[in-house]
């Protein structure tokens, strides 16, 4: 169906829940906005559901570790001649997809539902009097989520609209593309009020940002600009934050929001529609039941469509020897009597197939430590960017690097991030940002054309002639977007 994203009732996901927990997706209402927001727990209410498409935009067949890994030489797909069916994600991998894939709308629509939904509560939250302290964080979470969702848009699809306000006509859901620039000054501004209106980790609600979450976002977003000396004094300013000892740690289910988590989308397994399914998308197939239950332990159906975000042997053999995130990220499995690769950090004990606890990490302190590192290393101050880096590698039982020139210290920091963090979505926005993207992907495409079996294609298969020959560093925006948007 073609929908204009802004032409919504941003109340129907927003109201009537129970107030609690902000993981409760509100019922059903159909009270208008001037109604609807009268008091602070309206507002409580607006904010939860604000954060509630994340939950779509990471999870299933069409979430963002598509555009965010299975673009890269980290993962790709186990083809499956016998189900040619849902096979959307295959072209994102390939280099084939256009503004028609079935894939890409889904971070594109989750995002701008999340800027729409926060655009109700700026507009609002102003002229309604209630607690200081609630309502600072309330906004600040608010502006943290629209700075957050336009960083993933400028990144992934470049010039976009800037919508700041709600939406309250037709006509007013078509806005014109923005700059880059344009969009950028936008993010940093929302993620600097956001820093300063949001609680720390220590005192906000599990789960929810904090101003540590919009310091890393503003860090992030300076590195992306080479902004390095203010990307400094950001990622130093934040505290509160520490390496968790054992590498596997940080994604026990037992273990949410730890001590290392800045941010991440937040799942719950169970009937009330706030799982992850992240293991069981990304399992070879077919697979059969047997097979299944062997890794999960629980009674499990078998698979036949097209498995995704299969590890490559490329970040498979990335990992140094002896480095323990390689055990801790990547298992085992047999499908069809053949062994394969998937990924084990999203494999916790749960009691339903296909029904999760695994949170999906977004920004972890590792990362702050890594980008300290290259922000020092980038203004010449390479003995400083050392320890930086080498803290990451001591949790995961390595040496220090022996790099030491400032060309060989960032293509440490480059190798660094690759294998910490693995399979987080953060491998194709930093092919990006280091320019590497189209030498990196031509070079992995000739691998697989040359070795189709060795990734995963049945005998006498192999990748498309026209795969990876167009490195396209952006992808386009939605046609079902572009056909009702005058402007495009």
């Amino acid at each position: 169906m073609k929908y204009k994203i802004f032409a919504m009732v941003i109340l129907v996901s927003l109201a009537g829940a129970c107030k609690k927990s902000f993981l409760v997706i509100p019922a059903e209402t159909s009270l208008s906005t001037p109604i609807y927001f009268k008091s602070e727990s309206d507002f409580q209410q607006a904010i939860n559901g604000t954060y509630a498409p994340l939950r779509g935009a990471y999870n299933g067949t069409n979430g963002a570790w598509t555009m965010g890994e299975l673009r890269s030489d980290n993962t790709t797909y186990k083809y499956n001649p016998n189900d040619r069916g849902t096979i959307n994600p295959e072209y994102i991998c390939d280099f084939l997809d256009d503004n028609t894939s079935g894939t890409t709308p889904n971070k594109y629509v989750s995002d701008y539902s999340v800027i729409a939904r926060a655009n109700q509560i700026l507009a609002l939250i102003d002229g309604i009097d209630f607690d200081a302290t609630s309502k600072s964080n309330i906004k600040g979470q608010a502006l943290f989520l629209r700075a957050f969702c336009y960083f993933d848009l400028v990144q992934y699809f470049g010039s976009v609209p800037l919508h700041l306000e709600p939406v309250t006509t037709l006509g007013g859901t078509a806005q014109p593309l923005s700059s880059p620039d344009s969009i950028y000054q936008q993010i940093i501004a929302d993620a600097q009020q956001a820093a300063a209106l949001l609680p720390d980790k220590a005192t906000q609600e599990p789960g929810r940002a904090t101003s540590g979450s919009a310091q890393t976002l503003l860090g992030n977003v300076y590195i992306v600009q080479k902004r390095w000396a203010d990307a400094e004094t950001t990622l130093k300013g934040i505290s509160g934050y520490s390496l968790l000892p054992n590498y596997a740690d940080i994604y026990d289910v037992t273990n949410k929001n730890n001590a290392e988590s800045i941010f991440e989308i937040q799942y719950k397994q169970g009937t009330d529609g706030l799982s992850s399914n992240f293991f069981y998308t990304f399992l070879v197939q077919p697979i059969t039941a047997a097979e299944v239950t062997a890794v999960t332990g629980i009674p499990e159906n078998g698979r036949t469509i097209e498995g995704y975000n299969i590890p490559t042997p490329d970040i498979i053999a990335a990992y140094e020897p002896n480095d323990a995130r390689k055990d801790a990220s990547i298992g085992y499995v047999t499908a069809s009597g053949v062994s394969y690769p998937f990924i084990k950090k999203y494999l916790h004990p749960h009691a339903l197939t296909n029904n999760t606890d695994d949170d999906w990490p977004v920004y972890r302190y590792a990362e702050v430590l890594l980008f300290l590192a290259e922000a020092m290393n980038e203004q010449n101050k390479t003995p400083d960017a050392l320890p930086y880096l080498n803290q990451v590698r001591a949790r995961a039982g390595l040496a220090p690097t022996t790099a030491s020139t400032q060309a060989d210290v960032r293509a440490a920091i480059i190798r660094e991030r690759r294998v910490e963090l693995a399979f987080e979505n953060k491998r194709w926005p930093d092919l990006v940002h280091f320019g590497m993207a189209d030498s990196v992907m031509k070079a992995y495409g000739a691998r697989v054309k040359a070795n189709p079996s060795v990734y995963y294609f049945p005998a006498g298969i192999g990748p498309s002639p026209n795969a990876y020959t167009n490195i396209r560093l952006l992808f386009p925006i939605p046609a079902s977007e572009v056909t009702l948007n005058p402007y495009f």
